[in-house]
Parts: C-alpha cells; sequence; structure tokens
C-alpha cells in the first residue's frame, strides 16, 4: 500500500481540489469513486482523499466496497443496487446512510454500519465507478498497479490459502473492467503510488 503521509498526499489534495470544483450531484453531498482493480492502492488513496478533505474542514465519509460485497462473487449483482438503496438514495435526500457489512469470516451480512451525510463521499473497490455511478459522482479515480505486485498484496492480507479466491477474482475484475470501461472513463488516472498517468 501506498504511505498516505509521502506519496499519496499531494495527489490527494489535487483530487479534493478538482471534486469541490464542480456543484455536488448527490443531493448536497460530491461523490468521489476510487476504483481499480485489487491490490492496486485503492483503500490508501482513498483514506488521503478522506484526510486532505477533513484538512480543510470538509465532512468526508469513506465506503469501502470490501464490506459490500456478498464475498468473492460479488463483485456485480447486487452490490450497486444495495449500495443505492442503502447508502446513495438515503444520502440524496439529505438522510444518513446505512448498509449491512459483509462478515468474510462467517460468509455472510452482520452488523449495520451507519453512514452520516458527509460534504465528500469516497467510494472505495472495485466497481466503485461503474457506468451507473457517471450521475453522481464529481469524480472518478483509477488506481492500477502490476498484476504480481497486487497478487503479493493481496496474499499478503488475506493468506496463501486465498490465492484461487483471489485468481479467480481477478478475471471477474478484469471482465468488470472491461465491460464497464472503467479506466478509460476515469477523470484521473493513478498508479500504485500515486503518480499520474496519461
Amino acid at each position: 500500500m501506498v504511505d498516505s503521509g509521502t506519496a499519496a498526499l499531494p495527489v490527494a489534495d489535487d483530487l479534493v481540489t478538482r471534486a469541490l470544483a464542480g456543484p455536488p450531484r448527490l443531493g448536497r453531498v460530491r461523490v468521489v469513486c476510487v476504483d481499480g482493480p485489487a491490490g492496486s492502492g485503492k483503500t490508501t488513496t482513498a483514506a488521503a482523499v478522506a484526510a486532505s478533505a477533513g484538512a480543510r474542514g470538509l465532512a468526508a465519509e469513506v465506503v469501502h466496497l470490501d464490506d459490500l460485497y456478498e464475498g468473492w462473487s460479488g463483485l456485480d449483482g447486487s452490490l450497486w443496487p444495495r449500495l443505492a438503496a442503502q447508502v446513495l438514495e438515503p444520502l440524496r435526500r439529505g438522510l444518513p446512510g446505512r448498509f449491512q457489512r459483509y462478515d468474510w469470516l462467517a460468509s455472510r451480512f452482520d452488523d449495520w454500519v451507519d453512514v452520516p451525510v458527509p460534504g465528500l463521499l469516497v467510494l472505495e473497490g472495485c466497481g466503485s465507478a461503474p457506468r451507473a455511478a457517471d450521475a453522481i459522482a464529481v469524480l472518478r479515480v483509477w488506481v492500477e498497479a502490476p498484476e504480481p505486485l497486487r497478487l503479493e498484496r493481496g496474499l499478503a492480507r488475506d493468506g496463501a490459502d486465498a490465492r484461487p479466491q483471489w485468481e479467480r477474482w481477478m478475471v471477474d475484475e478484469a471482465a468488470h473492467f472491461d465491460r464497464e470501461r472503467t479506466r478509460e472513463r476515469a477523470d484521473v488516472r493513478l498508479d500504485a503510488f500515486g503518480t499520474p498517468l496519461p
């Protein structure tokens, strides 16, 4: 992961500036989507964006899609409709959102997580910037890294026994990104260390 105290912080400041340049598109909430393949550095980038917004006095919330996938096969299917119903639509109406968190160890949805109405909502995770997000996102950020590095990061986090699931996920995410043209549609593209890409 990128150290949010170094390389990602200047990038995050620029991302927040860009997000604030336009009007909110989800009620009074500005939405930044941080998408890209698993293990690329999205979580670190999202945290740095939220910290940069907070340093400007703007309330920011990060919603990690890892908490919303229905396990290893949850990238598509019910993910976006659930996110929209439980988080996005309440926020659009000026109400707090609330989603049920997926427990990866128990393989089921478990406790509920409250999402206060923020000035900036950062949606972070694979599949956070599908075409369905275009109507609400003020900024779509793509983060990428070489496949060997991503797999190494994933197995360091989840353990070597997770290799089959990671390999299957990588196939699924590639199909998703190809179908949604996520990288091509992104407003900003970054490498694993927060460096802008063409």
